[in-house]
């Protein structure tokens, strides 16, 4: 098989490690192949790819979502440097809600994170000059786009960084607590 799937703590959240192809060049390898996954037990429609990068170790980005009827699974893999992923379960009723699981991935170990619908996503970059690429199976919808504070102390996070040396954009210091969420998701239903 092309790739290794890995349920994480929270069995929805899968780590994927891609087969790859080395040799004195370099490597080959297929970080996303519809075929393959869907042998897996993961035919996801992804429809969208978004490139990012943060320029400073410490960046915190999230913890990101898009409600429904615009939700996605998200794809994460790190094109250059390395990472801290969170994925935390929003699922209403489910035995995990608010609770979290977290990876780290780089660029050199070709990993990649599925997030699954009804779970916010975020991370920290541990380099400088870190880039992602990552799928998504929904398109962008900023009328469902929301998120939840990063620091909110009953989430219980380590993001392996302090609050003051924390990089942060506006909208992500200004995130509701988990408790002030209304619920978007329903386990049942996932």
């Amino acid at each position: 098989m092309p790739l290794s799937v890995e349920p994480l703590e929270i069995p929805a959240v899968r780590l994927i490690t891609p087969v790859r192809h080395e040799d004195d060049r370099g490597f080959f390898s297929e970080a996303w192949n519809r075929r393959a996954w869907a042998e897996a037990g993961l035919d996801i429609d992804f429809v969208q790819d978004n490139h990012a990068l943060s320029r400073e170790a410490g960046t915190v980005r999230g913890l990101h979502f898009q409600a429904p009827p615009y939700q996605q699974d998200k794809l994460v893999r790190v094109l250059r440097g390395a990472i801290l992923d969170i994925a935390l379960d929003l699922r209403s009723g489910s035995p995990s809600y608010g609770k979290h699981v977290s990876v780290k991935l780089s660029a050199g170990d070709g990993k990649l994170l599925l997030v699954p619908v009804g779970f916010a996503h975020g991370l920290v970059t541990l380099e400088p000059n870190t880039e992602l690429l990552y799928k998504v199976s929904g398109f962008f919808a900023k009328s469902h786009d929301f998120g939840l504070l990063w620091n909110d102390p009953a989430l219980g996070i380590d993001w392996g960084i302090s609050e003051d040396d924390a990089i942060l954009s506006e909208k992500d210091q200004r995130q509701p607590t988990l408790a002030e969420l209304p619920d978007y998701f329903d386990y049942a239903e996932s």
